[in-house]
């Protein structure tokens, strides 16, 4: 059977649309309550007010989208339709980009009418936002097309564009004289630019001694400028003689850069100067005068988020430059910058020349912390405070230059990071340091962009990636992402941003309903926004905070002994640099830098990771430390600090007085110097600090904490540093030790982000403030504790003991009190809290069930009549055997929706005592379970065992099993120019599937 169904669904929203809203329309549709998200049948929660805030997160915490438009090519008809969509499937909000890498004819999107910034993309921004209002969602917006930030109608040559300083070199043998031109910049500009300035002419005596592999060594000592000796475009200078020189011309220019992927505009945009508040003056009065109409101010007051900037992708020929930066370099260290130009100039990316290595070390160091403060002064708190006069917030990703990102971080409303882009977690935890320490809430993160995977992304894989940046500190999730529905010329299943991409299979998702997944994506949402709503909660804490003397992100860089051997342990960190020292938070109470924050037990400092590993701090640094150590915060230093060094071009003496700080610093009896790594953990168990977390074995367990009024909330995950570690991570199961930081009598929860219940956990030990509990964790698994009063989550135990240990497979809370749980009859032995032993007796429970036939019924999607339609296909198939539907030849190439049934018998003697666990195997990629026609709540994506509990009855049980594919097979065969390169993939229900009884029996 042949069923034609369109992507697109929904009433039409033209009657909304055209009769616009009113001031005190948009008001009352801003407070609209959100449209309930949950789609599972079954009570998900117990009540209480508690209870129902994890259950049903509200939509502010809930993931987002970015949302790729192709420009201004959009109908307002289907604007709102998406977010409809998006709204139903329980999503939060999304961010409207200008991304259409995959379109590579450029013209038929006809960007004089239809360009970022025309009227028919305000107009659908409008209707975005209209109709995000009416459904309670935010619309966040880019500054400008696609990245980096650009101004349409800018030219290189304008003083509010990108700048690079590119430089020119002759050779001039000692005694020889040099007549001709200035030398010309070794690369030609970049198209538009029609003007370039000489800024100096150098020459420096060649230090074969100070060169590397790629720069050529000059003596600091030798440089002279020779820029006042140019006549018109000439120079003549002789050589001393004794030795090689070299002549270096700078000069400065526009970049030219576009943003990605254009022109989006007509006319063209060009990127801005990120470092002057020329260049955040052309960004907003752009928007003030071409974009922010009155209507639409009202309405971003009604839906509005956030501005966002992406990564900061400036690319030059040369070395990024401002008109700002010799006077803002002077400024800062007090000397000039031209004759340290020769150690700074790049040529495409690399060093051209060197000083001596700690000079040059100290020069590029007080560079780039000058570029880093214009950054941070004058183009994100320059965009926030602006963002802020129009009710909304900034959200940007700080990175991609050599600046501080943590410092950027505590800037921010909003910093984000990205799955794509990071290597690591320590990535995160170098924004989420900025963060914390300066009161904010979010870290949010770009999420989900894989090479070559469009089509091909499972949930598994984005949970799996998630799963670890929580416990870094993300917790807000940017989905990458949802794609408009259509474009001039474009295929089934629809636009998508990024594929093809360059001819191929590209990267990023475009979900929405031409995802067989999207069925279940409510599942996925409620999952992540019940994450968030945790890790939204109260405040964070961490164990430690490392001091970096160079606050870059993005790197990979980590922490010495706590990256590689303190987290397998249960420790957490946060990097922070120099400027969050001087923030109002940076004090000391209890031992604890910022006590109502983040509340570090200590400060870590070590060497510079970014120049050598040497040991450098900057005097004022060192001087804040040293107060902060006095008030009482224990301190570890790595390394020689005995005889640190300063990290920029030192002042005279300035040496003397950072050691001078530094002695101080280490005759204090909570100050620790080490010299090897190993004896870190050594030294902060010396000085009495200790984790939150703690398990005696090293673990690939990861943590995050986070502390309100009523509980302490533990984020544990089973992943991994990084997504390139090998070799994958295993299943874990082992103690592990949470502190409390609660007066009183406090219980464990278990908080299930999938189904919204809190259960409260009936095995556990306390010792003091520490309480241990088992963890037993798939790979990429999640688990949530808290750690409350009794009663907090809903429950009604109140103070009734629990198990400390049991031999039964398990021990839980039940309608009927303290109950095991068993597979197999038998007598069961169980220590009370109360110091009493107990033995409990099951009866017969029914051996496992493996189904022995399916029946399968087969959603086959196919092109539909244009590119958002698609075809389904039925199918009915009897398996006697469950294999990926690769391995079936009638679903070789097939991609959809499968729901397996199959029935199961159950004794006479089944009762209510008796449950089963539904062991599902290999599945791929979202399912859902029903039992005798009843829905079941979500089920864990990352371990498919459900529990059918109290579904089952004696005699006959129908099970069915609902999959969703993605659409990658079917692509293979339908585009194979495109995705013919992507191997068939596994998908379906492949098992085993198993059948678990087991038993429950109170604990007399």
């Amino acid at each position: 059977m042949h069923e034609a169904i369109p992507q697109r669904g929904g009433v039409s929203r033209r009657a909304v649309l055209a009769a616009g809203l009113t001031a005190g329309a948009v008001a009352a549709l801003g407070a609209a309550v959100p449209a309930a998200a949950s789609g599972s049948t079954v009570p998900a929660a117990a009540s209480g007010s508690t209870a129902h805030w994890f259950a049903s997160p509200v939509t502010a915490v809930r993931p987002r989208f970015r949302w790729w438009w192709p420009d201004g090519l959009v109908d307002p008809d289907e604007i709102a339709r998406e977010i409809d969509q998006i709204a139903d499937a329980g999503f939060g909000g999304v961010e409207i980009a200008a991304v259409h890498h995959s379109i590579k004819d450029k013209s038929v999107l006809d960007t004089a009418h239809h360009g970022w910034g025309s009227r028919p993309w305000r107009e659908g921004v409008e209707a975005a936002l209209r109709r995000a209002a009416r459904r309670g969602l935010t619309v966040d917006l880019t500054l400008g097309p696609s990245w980096p930030v650009a101004v349409p109608g800018l030219t290189p040559d304008d003083e509010a564009a990108a700048k690079e300083l590119v430089h020119g070199r002759a050779a001039v043998p000692g005694g020889s004289t040099y007549q001709g031109p200035v030398p010309p910049p070794v690369r030609t500009p970049a198209a538009g630019v029609t003007r370039q300035q000489l800024l100096a002419v150098q020459a420096a005596r060649v230090e074969p001694a100070n060169s590397t592999r790629k720069e050529t060594g000059l003596d600091l000592a030798s440089v002279r400028d020779l820029t006042a000796t140019v006549t018109g475009s000439t120079l003549t200078w002789t050589a001393p003689e004794g030795g090689d020189w070299v002549l270096i011309s700078f000069w400065v220019r526009g970049s030219g850069q576009q943003p990605e992927s254009g022109p989006h505009s007509a006319p063209a945009a060009y990127a801005v100067d990120h470092f002057s508040p020329a260049g955040t003056t052309a960004v907003t009065s752009y928007w003030q005068d071409h974009i922010l109409t009155p209507a639409l101010r009202r309405l971003l007051r009604a839906a509005g988020g956030s501005f966002f900037e992406d990564s900061v992708e400036l690319e030059t020929e040369g070395l990024t430059w401002t008109s700002l930066l010799p006077d803002a370099f002077e400024k800062h260290t007090g000397r000039p910058l031209l004759p340290y130009l020769p150690a700074l100039v790049l040529d495409k990316s690399n060093q051209v020349f060197a000083y001596e290595a700690q000079s040059t070390r100290q020069i590029r160091h007080d560079f780039w912390e000058t570029v880093s403060g214009l950054f941070n002064r004058n183009h994100l708190t320059g965009l926030r405070d602006w963002a802020h006069s129009l009710g909304m917030t900034l959200r940007s990703q700080p990175y991609g230059l050599q600046t501080d990102a943590i410092a950027s971080a505590a800037l921010l409303d909003i910093p984000e990071g990205e799955s794509l882009g990071f290597k690591n977690l320590d990535d995160y935890r170098c924004l989420a340091g900025g963060r914390d320490m300066a009161g904010h809430t979010v870290l949010s993160c770009e999420a989900g962009a894989y090479n070559g995977s469009a089509y091909s992304t499972t949930w598994d894989r984005f949970l799996r990636t998630m799963g670890g940046a929580y416990a870094a500190g993300v917790n807000q999730t940017v989905v990458h992402g949802f794609s408009y529905a259509t474009a001039p010329g474009v295929a089934w299943p629809g636009f998508a941003a990024f594929s093809p991409y360059n001819g191929t299979a590209g990267y990023g998702e475009s979900w929405g309903p031409r995802q067989p997944t999207w069925r279940h994506v409510e599942d996925i949402s409620g999952y992540l926004g019940r994450v968030h709503q945790v890790l939204q909660r109260g405040t964070a804490r961490a164990d430690v905070a490392v001091f970096r003397q160079t606050g870059y992100t993005a790197t990979g860089i980590g922490a010495s002994w706590f990256t590689a051997t303190g987290v397998p342990l249960g420790w957490t960190h946060q990097f922070l640099s120099g400027p969050l020292l001087d923030l109002p938070s940076a004090t000391v109470s209890g031992g604890r830098l910022a006590p109502d924050g983040p509340a570090y037990k200590a400060l870590f400092v070590e060497g510079d990771f970014f120049y050598g590993s040497t040991p450098t701090l900057a005097v004022e640094d060192a001087r804040r430390i040293l107060t902060l150590a006095e008030a009482g915060l224990p301190v570890v230093l790595f390394g020689a600090f005995d005889q640190a060094l300063t990290p920029g071009v030192p002042d005279q003496d300035e040496t003397e007085r950072l050691r001078a700080l530094l002695t101080r610093l280490l005759a204090l009896p909570h100050v620790v110097r080490v010299t090897d790594k190993a004896a870190v953990g050594d030294a902060l168990a010396a000085l009495g600090v200790s984790a939150d977390v703690r398990h005696a074995t090293a673990s690939t367990l990861l943590n995050a904490h986070r502390v309100t009024a009523d509980a302490d909330f533990y984020y544990l995950c089973n992943g991994k540093h990084a997504e390139t570690v090998k070799p994958p991570v295993a299943a874990i199961d082992h103690d592990v030790t949470l502190r409390r930081t609660h007066g009183g009598r406090t219980v464990p929860y278990l908080l299930d982000p999938w189904t919204g219940e809190a259960t409260r956990l009936a095995r556990y030990t306390e010792d003091g403030d520490d309480l241990t509990l088992r963890v037993t964790l798939q790979p990429g698994q999640t688990m949530i504790v808290a750690l409350g009063r009794p009663g907090l989550f809903g429950d009604r135990y109140g103070n009734s003991p629990h198990a400390e240990t049991t031999d039964a497979d398990s021990v839980l809370f039940t309608d009927r009190g303290l109950s095991v749980r068993a597979r197999t009859a038998g007598t069961w032995t169980t220590r009370l809290s109360q110091g009493r032993t107990v033995t409990t007796r099951t009866p017969a429970v029914p051996a496992p069930i493996v189904p022995a036939r399916w029946e399968l019924d087969v959603e086959d999607w196919y092109p539909g009549a244009d590119a958002t339609r698609t075809d389904r296909v039925r199918r009915s198939l009897t398996l006697d055997t469950l294999r990926p539907w690769s391995q079936i030849p009638e679903l070789a190439d097939s991609a959809g929706v499968g729901r397996y049934r199959t029935t199961v018998t159950l004794p006479a003697d089944w009762t209510p005592a008796h449950g089963a666990e539904l062991e599902l195997g290999q599945v791929s990629d979202t399912f859902r379970v029903s039992v005798n026609g009843r829905r079941l709540p979500a089920a864990d994506r990352l371990h498919p065992v459900v529990d059918l509990g109290p579904y089952l009855r004696r005699g006959d049980n129908t099970i069915e099993i609902e999959v969703a594919t993605p659409l990658i097979n079917r692509l293979r065969v339908e585009q194979p120019s495109v995705f013919g390169g992507v191997a068939r993939q596994d998908h379906g229900l492949a098992g085993p599937v198993r059948l678990v009884p087991y038993v429950q029996a109170t604990v007399g």
